[in-house]
This record gives structure tokens, C-alpha cells and sequence, in this order.
């Protein structure tokens, strides 16, 4: 063989070579990872025919559910009976849009050709087809629909959340969307939710972070108090404005006046008349980096673990520090913060908690065909956030904001209920409505945040105390009376 064939005979044998081993890597290791990659048009097509198991609330309501088809028993049409009460957080299997939610993160488990477990055995060695899992979740209907009623088509988003356990009792965001109308080989109402400019799509609980205004005040507080730097008879000045240093810029309270007297005011007074003056100063004589170890504490500045992806909320206190001005801002929620609903729920969580942070999950246990449990979510203790001392002087001073302060409109009687409103400020826009507090009735305790987006019906009269206060009070009512 000459050398020209010879080279040439080298060149194919590589190319060939070549080909072999790219046909190794699809099949064997990039294979599984195609196979469940929910946008690949063949899987998308192959789980939105094949059965799932049932997505259903604690109480055994059925939010999602697989039924078989008239004229062939082999494939299977997916529902939501519940629409759009539970549209983001269970989410949707779809031909044309692929998954999102639940649906989409125990896609898996609820799929039909999931692992193999000990029933799926039987059916297996008995010619029997294997049924797919179902999951329970820590919702509760009650409290979930009381949210959506009293959220009332306005913009915004409720978390409510079992301080103790971490159980999630309702994520309700607004506006939502029927997952139906995106099921079907044309599913023409799918591609007008994708351009809507409200995004219903959006779940607002998780996956929208916003200036949390003075409901952060929790935060700042408990770092002046954790630090001890403060307890709640502290007295701070009591000016008309706040001068920031270095700054020609101010800091006023929400009505433009002192708040108090003028001359001098003590930590518990500024917190339930969410002073901004106060917390301004609080912020500049705390710092930035001890404010945001305490946020951190509570979750800030991380990914929370969660059935769901969650967007991480900010409070960036390595580029505030220095920036005293910057910081005061900052401690009123205002400026570089940026938070979620759940975090928020969070917060109030761990003072309710005793200052113990709980890891919040919405699955309670996988179940098979004939309803025996398969797995079980148990309550996780993340980290201790905050001292029981800081916990209890927050919890006094929040009980006090609704009793005599800005969230009278938060109390249920016969309850003890804690809270902090919120007003933040959005240039070129209506503020945004905020409440985060908790409720305890004998052995019951809820947890809660309320956000109403740039101010909902009310525009730019609206206030955290007149419209995130009393949606609040009835998602926390209906845990308590249930």
C-alpha cells in the first residue's frame, strides 16, 4: 500500500474513530441525561400521554391527576381540577411548553416509569403495569383559597408557613393562570400567558424578589439586639429628618413628622411607629456587615433549600459597608434590599420559633398506587438564627405593632398575633404593601407574609397597615379556626 491510500486509510479510520466515540457519549453516558430532559420534544410528548400519580393538598384534595383516555387505555390525559388556585407551585406536564413546579421537580417520582419500588416489584414479576407515585402536600385548601379570596385579583403574592415544622401552608401568587389552557397539541391560550405584561406566569412567592420596605425593620432590629447594641428601651434621637452622612440625601418618617416628641424616643416606640428616622440611625451605628450577618442568618444572600427553586434575597452587605448613607437606606428596607415572600415568611417564622430556623418544604410524603407511604418529609432545623432573648423581645415588640401600632388591622381575637408593616417606596411608581407577622392560638402558630404590588387598588394611598394588614389577619384566621 503506497503512502497516499496508507494516509488516507489513517484518516478514515480516525474519522471513524472519531464517530465511534461520539455515538459512546450520547448513548451511554449523555443518553440518561436526554432521556430526562423534559425539553426534548420526545420526552415532553412520551409524559404528557403516560400516567402520573396525583398531586394532592394535605386534607386529600386533588390538584392534579391522571386520567386514561376513551379510546385507548394505554395513554393518559393530565387535569388540574383546582385551576388556577394552585397553578404555580404545582405547575404543569405539557406537549407544547414542557413542565414547570412540581410537576417539573418530582417529575421523576410522579412519572410511571419512575424507580422501581417494592410494589412496583409485585406488579412487575406479576405482568401487572406499574402505577406512577403520588405526592401529599403541606398545603392546606382552607387557607390557600382564604388567600386568593382576600388577595382579591390584586397583584401580589401570600406565603404562609408552620413556624415550628417549616411546613408551607399556601403559596398563593396573583395574577395566576388555568394550567388547561396549555394542555393539548395546540394549547393556543399558552403562548398570550408568555407575552401577558401582568406574568402570570411568574410564581411571586418565589421567583420575584422586591424592596421589602420597613418589614425589614425586623432584621435590623434583631441585629442591634443581637450585637447588643440595643434592647428595646434603648433611647435614640428623635429627629424631623435624618442627615446622611456624607450625603446631601435624607431620611423622613412616613408622615413627615418626629416620632415622638422630638427629643428622644426608645427602640420599642420607633419599631411599632416604624420610624424611619430611628432605623436609619440604627442602621449606620449597627453597620452593614453585622445587619447582613444577621439576614444571612435568616437566609439572605443564599439559595433556600426548597422543593422549588427559589430566587436569593439580598442584602448586600460587603458593598455597603463604608457607605454609611447607603446602609441607612438599607436598614429600612429600602435602597439594595431585595427580598421574596418566603424569605419574608421566614422571618417571622424564626421569631415565632423561638429565633430557630425551620427548612420550609410543601411535600409531605410520596405515596404508590394503594396509598401506602413510601417516603416521608420530617422537619429540619436549619440553624439557630437569633438568641430565644432577641426572639422574644422581637416577638413582644411585633405583638405590640399590632395592638397599638401601624397593624391594628392584623388582629383576630382571642389570638396573640405579632407583625411589622411595610411601605416601600418605588421611584416612578405606587408603593408596595407589605405585612409579615404570626399568630398563635393554643397549639396552632402561623407564620405569614403579605405582598400587594405597587400598591393594588389602592394606588398610591396604600400602606402596609390598610392593605397587606388585613389580608393577613384572614390567611392567618383561617389556620387557627380550621
Amino acid at each position: 500500500m503506497n503512502t497516499p491510500i496508507r494516509r488516507l486509510a489513517f484518516i478514515l479510520l480516525a474519522v471513524l474513530g472519531l464517530i465511534i466515540l461520539d455515538l459512546t457519549y450520547l448513548q451511554v453516558i449523555a443518553g440518561p441525561r436526554y432521556r430526562d430532559d423534559l425539553r426534548n420534544p420526545r420526552v415532553a410528548a412520551d409524559r404528557s400521554s403516560t400516567e402520573r400519580g396525583p398531586i394532592v393538598t394535605r386534607e386529600g384534595i386533588v390538584l392534579a391527576e391522571s386520567t386514561p383516555d376513551e379510546d385507548s387505555a394505554q395513554t393518559f390525559t393530565r387535569s388540574y381540577p383546582e385551576g388556577a388556585l394552585y397553578a404555580h407551585a404545582v405547575g404543569y406536564t405539557t406537549l407544547l411548553f414542557g413542565s414547570a413546579g412540581l410537576e417539573r421537580s418530582y417529575a421523576q417520582d410522579l412519572s410511571s416509569d419512575s424507580d422501581l419500588t417494592i410494589s412496583g416489584v409485585i406488579d412487575a414479576l406479576l405482568g401487572r403495569e406499574q402505577g406512577a407515585e403520588g405526592i401529599r402536600l403541606t398545603f392546606s385548601h382552607p387557607v390557600q383559597e382564604t388567600a386568593r379570596q382576600a388577595l382579591a385579583g390584586q397583584t401580589g403574592a401570600v406565603v404562609a408557613i408552620e413556624p415550628s415544622t417549616g411546613e408551607v401552608l399556601a403559596l398563593y401568587s396573583s395574577p395566576s393562570y388555568d394550567p388547561s389552557v396549555l394542555l393539548g397539541e395546540s394549547a393556543a391560550g399558552g403562548d398570550g400567558l408568555a407575552v401577558d405584561p401582568l406574568t402570570p406566569l411568574r410564581d411571586r412567592t418565589i421567583d420575584q424578589i422586591l424592596a421589602p420596605g420597613s418589614v425589614f425593620k425586623v432584621i435590623t432590629a434583631a441585629a442591634a439586639l443581637e450585637g447588643g447594641l440595643a434592647n428595646p428601651d434603648t433611647l435614640y434621637d428623635d429627629p424631623l429628618e435624618l442627615a446622611l452622612p456624607g450625603s446631601t440625601a435624607v431620611i423622613r418618617n412616613a408622615d413627615r413628622g418626629t416620632c415622638g416628641d422630638g427629643t428622644r424616643v426608645d427602640l420599642a416606640t420607633a419599631f411599632r411607629r416604624s420610624c424611619n428616622t430611628v432605623f436609619g440611625q440604627i442602621g449606620i451605628d449597627t453597620g452593614a456587615e453585622t445587619i447582613a450577618a444577621v439576614a444571612e442568618a435568616f437566609g439572605f444572600n443564599d439559595e433556600i433549600p426548597f422543593d422549588l427553586p427559589v430566587l436569593a434575597s439580598s442584602f448586600p452587605g460587603e458593598s455597603l459597608a463604608g457607605d454609611p448613607a447607603a446602609t441607612a437606606q438599607s436598614a429600612i428596607g429600602q435602597r439594595d434590599v431585595q427580598a421574596t415572600p418566603l424569605q419574608m415568611a421566614l422571618v417571622a417564622a424564626v421569631v415565632a420559633n423561638d429565633g430557630v430556623l425551620m427548612r420550609p418544604y410543601v411535600v409531605s410524603e410520596r405515596f404508590d398506587r394503594d396509598l401506602n407511604i413510601l417516603a416521608q418529609s420530617d422537619p429540619l432545623e436549619l440553624r439557630r438564627a437569633i438568641s430565644p432573648g432577641t426572639a422574644a423581645a422581637l416577638s413582644d415588640m411585633m405583638q405590640d405593632v399590632v395592638e397599638s401600632g401601624t397593624g391594628r388591622a392584623a388582629q383576630i381575637a382571642d389570638a396573640v398575633v405579632g407583625g411589622k408593616t411595610g411601605t416601600a417606596e418605588i421611584p416612578g411608581s405606587d408603593p408596595h404593601a407589605w405585612f409579615v407577622g404570626f399568630a398563635q392560638v393554643e397549639d396552632r402558630t402561623v407564620a405569614v407574609a403579605v405582598v400587594v404590588e405597587n400598591g393594588g387598588d389602592a394606588g398610591d394611598e396604600a400602606t402596609g397597615g390598610a392593605v397587606a394588614a388585613p389580608i393577613a389577619r384572614a390567611v392567618m384566621e383561617a389556620w387557627l379556626r380550621s
